[in-house]
């Protein structure tokens, strides 16, 4: 009884910490010399994995001529940085362009907000 009592704590230790890595990230799709991808980094990339939404959606970055395979992306990114939501490999929506990051912010949670369930604070 003991070792099947052990057998469930870890078989539910081990799901329970992968759930975090199953939930949605935010893919930015980005190409090197890119300004605007530049600008991101300097204004919005130190702060993004301190805050809610960055918990939210953990950002993963890609660049434009090497996409990953592991993703369905409804179209082929065109614009650098492009800001897809990802969830279980599959496209929820994404921000193209970068145009400041007041403008960011407001579109990034209002992606976050249109797929809660993909989304939720830990």
């Amino acid at each position: 009884m003991r070792m099947l009592a052990t057998f469930l704590v870890s078989l539910f230790l081990t799901f329970g910490l992968m759930g975090p890595l199953l939930a949605a990230e935010l893919v930015m799709v980005e190409r090197h010399g890119c300004h605007w991808c530049e600008r991101w980094n300097a204004e919005i990339g130190p702060a993004y994995p301190k805050t809610i939404e960055g918990t939210r959606a953990p950002l993963r970055r890609v660049q434009i001529n090497a996409l990953p395979e592991d993703i369905a992306f409804s179209s082929r990114p065109i614009f650098t940085p492009t800001f897809v939501l990802v969830e279980d490999g599959q496209e929820l929506g994404r921000i193209e362009g970068y145009a400041g990051d007041e403008f960011f912010w407001f579109l990034l949670t209002q992606l976050l907000d249109a797929h809660p369930g993909a989304t939720k604070a830990p």
